[in-house]
């Protein structure tokens, strides 16, 4: 959770079209370095309206800028993929209990980010590697729980969902995109309401007026383990956690239901086997997990056409970030779910660059959720293959990249990263080939392979290579190796 090529771009899909605005005395160091030129001590940007200074540190692209400049918030188009899904998730937590945040900013302070959440100082979240940094102190929110804190402060209901774009920098395949979107929920309850603090009676009392549904679970490990999924021993009691957790499981078990069920449909209706997709319950299980946030914490995972999916993360709301948020007598749950994954799941969309399509032969298969519909492909535009070879500088790591940011590190992201201003959504993936060190210098040598594919047109020979040497040209001037 990047880098600017000063080389032109060209953009398949109009996520990437606006120009951003950068004042003046903006251009990025690297470009400057690249060209020559010692960078500016007085560098500013505008992003979503705002001017910030930048540093250092300082990471985001202009096409990262350029698509918050012209954010489309695919969650809230209607009839879109990724708006249908975050509707069918928030039918599950109705309105009065339940309010829904939609349009927050996404950019965000660090410690709103970070350290209101608990993040320790060396999480690889933090890395330069992995978050676009404004500056030092503000980032692309990298997940919709940088808003956590302040919706607990707010306290404006007993429960919520968020949904928004995130931003990371990641891995260039057909299901990882720097920009997408996350839906997280949390249900609270206030000790203080209680006679004599029973508030687990309460929940439990919640509990029961969840409806039972028809899904095989799979559930084996103790709700609270010592070790592996430890109590928050000074702020809860066990039976605070078994209530809240029931509570939890129920709530989420019902989102599973609504969305396999849709999907099952839309299997039947494309002609799939009905007794294999739709006679059997759905088989759900419960996995131990760790996130910083929560604890004890979960991973929800479905059996789906053979295989079992990872769904989404949840846990019991660790108490210090209510504790931070001045809601310290409040305790319960949170999830977080990424909406491309369900989307994806529920419509059958193969590449998640489909979801910036403007197409109409897209954008028209999808309408409500009374008739989810599998895609159906309207193109198969031919794949072009071309491999890069480099030299490493020869103080360089494949696994650099660190916290402090080292000019001198290479990481796997900072190529992406190259990849993505040179060839923007022209480019279905990259795959590492291979790895050689050099028996006497021990410089480390890196061979990837780049698919160049567009999903609107077939690329041309000449429009490929120009895209490729100008990719060549990139990794010397920012990443400064040496091509084989």
């Amino acid at each position: 959770m990047p880098i600017r090529s000063t080389l032109p771009l060209k953009r398949s899909i109009g996520q990437f079209h606006k120009l951003c605005r950068i004042t003046a005395q903006s251009q990025s160091r690297y470009d400057k370095k690249a060209n020559g030129q010692a960078p500016s001590t007085t560098l500013h940007l505008e992003v979503d309206g705002q001017s910030f200074s930048k540093d250092a540190i300082t990471n985001i692209p202009t096409p990262i800028l350029s698509a918050i400049q012209g954010r489309r918030r695919l969650h809230l188009e209607p009839s879109h993929p990724i708006c249908l899904t975050r509707q069918l998730i928030e039918s599950r937590f109705p309105p009065p209990t339940y309010h829904h945040y939609q349009d927050l900013p996404p950019i965000v302070t660090v410690a709103q980010n970070f350290d209101s959440l608990g993040f320790p100082p060396d999480h690889p979240g933090r890395s330069r590697t992995d978050t676009y940094y404004v500056n030092k102190d503000t980032v692309l929110r990298t997940h919709t729980s940088a808003h956590q804190v302040d919706t607990f402060r707010r306290n404006a209901s007993e429960g919520y969902t968020i949904s928004a774009d995130v931003y990371r920098r990641d891995a260039i395949d057909r299901s990882h995109y720097p920009i997408f979107h996350q839906m997280e929920g949390a249900r609270m309850w206030d000790r203080r309401k209680y006679a004599e603090g029973d508030v687990a009676r309460a929940i439990w009392a919640d509990v029961e007026r969840i409806p039972r549904i028809n899904l095989k679970v799979e559930d084996p490990n103790p709700t609270i383990h010592p070790q592996r999924n430890p109590l928050q021993a000074s702020h809860h009691s066990a039976d605070e956690v078994e209530a809240i957790a029931a509570h939890l499981k129920r709530s989420l078990e019902g989102v599973v239901i609504d969305i396999f069920s849709k999907a099952r449909e839309a299997v039947v209706a494309a002609g799939g086997d009905k007794s294999a997709e739709t006679e059997e319950p759905l088989r759900v299980r419960w996995i131990e997990a760790y996130f910083p946030f929560t604890s004890p914490s979960w991973e929800l995972e479905v059996f789906w056409q053979g295989d079992w999916l990872e769904l989404l993360g949840c846990g019991v709301v660790k108490q210090q970030l209510c504790v931070n948020a001045g809601v310290p007598d409040q305790i319960g749950w949170a999830f977080g779910v990424g909406l491309e994954r369900v989307a994806m799941l529920l419509f059958s969309i193969p590449d998640i660059r489909l979801f910036w399509s403007q197409n109409p032969r897209f954008l028209s298969q999808f309408t409500t959720l009374d008739t989810v519909k599998r895609f159906v492909p309207f193109s198969k535009y031919p794949e072009c293959y071309k491999d890069v070879a480099f030299w490493l500088r020869s103080s360089s790591s494949s696994a650099g990249g660190g916290l402090k940011s080292n000019a001198q590190d290479f990481h796997e992201n900072d190529f992406m990263e190259v990849v993505r201003d040179v060839a923007g959504d022209l480019v279905e993936d990259v795959k590492l080939l291979d790895e050689f060190s050099h028996p006497q210098t021990g410089r480390k040598s890196l061979c990837y392979r780049i698919n160049y594919r567009s999903l609107e047109r077939t690329l041309t020979n000449e429009e490929v290579n120009g895209l490729h040497d100008s990719l060549s040209e990139g990794l010397v001037g920012k990443l400064g190796v040496e091509l084989r």
